[in-house]
Parts: structure tokens; C-alpha cells; sequence
């Protein structure tokens, strides 16, 4: 049985940086300061289709959310599902200067990942208010 060909397109309009197992580091620190999610997904998963669709619908406040975006095909690399323990995709995952901020597991609507977004900001600013 072939595998459904991947429809990318959410990767390119969301300008998401693909990262595998040997340059997901690096690739973090690419964002600098900014606040960074890794979509973690996989070939032939209809919920991550359905997911990336759901953004698709709604660009503009996907976009307003100012997020540097990364993805990670989690069955071809299957390391970076050991290394964030997944136990199923779509998993986002946030990160600010390379450290875990939050994660949001499943696409349950943008308010939720919205939520998830605003949880890992609050972080970043409870950190930098005690510096």
C-alpha cells in the first residue's frame, strides 16, 4: 500500500523550517528570541491533515499569533518522537531560547491553541520579570 502523498502546503505559507533529529538544536536557536513551535507529525496521519487544513482555513490569525515555525516528520524521524516522548501527532511543542515552554497535543481549535500560545508567553514573561 503507498503511503498518500504529504500536502505541504501549510509548511510553506506558515514558513515552517523542517528539523530532523541531528540539526533540531541548531535549528532552535535559528529563532533567536523569538517564540518557537515545533509541529510534530507524521505520513498518513489524518488528524495531522485535518490540523494543518484547520490553519490553512484561518492564515491570518495563525500568522498574528508571530510564531517561528518548525516541523518534524516524527515517522521518518523517529528519534525526535523518543527524544519529546510522543505518544501521537500532531504535537506541537513551544520553545523559547531552546528551552520547553508548553505543548499543545491534538488540534482542538485555534482558540485552544491559542491558549497554549498565550500559557508559554506567560512563561517567557515570568522569567524576564526575574531577571
Amino acid at each position: 500500500m503507498a503511503s498518500a502523498p504529504v500536502d505541504s502546503t501549510a509548511f510553506a505559507v506558515f514558513d515552517m523550517r523542517e528539523l530532523d533529529e541531528a540539526g533540531f538544536d541548531a535549528g532552535l536557536a535559528s529563532a533567536g528570541d523569538e517564540l518557537a513551535v515545533v509541529f510534530f507529525w507524521g505520513h498518513d496521519c489524518f488528524n495531522c491533515e485535518i490540523a494543518k487544513k484547520a490553519m490553512l482555513a484561518k492564515p491570518d490569525e495563525i500568522r498574528a499569533l508571530g510564531l517561528k515555525w518548525f516541523h518534524g516528520n516524527v515517522y521518518e524521524h523517529r528519534e525526535l518522537g523518543r527524544r519529546f516522548m510522543l505518544h501521537g501527532v500532531p504535537t506541537w511543542f513551544f520553545f523559547h531560547r531552546g528551552k520547553r515552554l508548553g505543548r499543545a497535543t491534538g488540534w482542538h481549535g485555534l482558540a485552544q491553541f491559542e491558549a497554549a500560545v498565550r500559557a508559554a508567553r506567560e512563561k517567557i514573561d515570568a522569567v524576564q520579570k526575574k531577571l
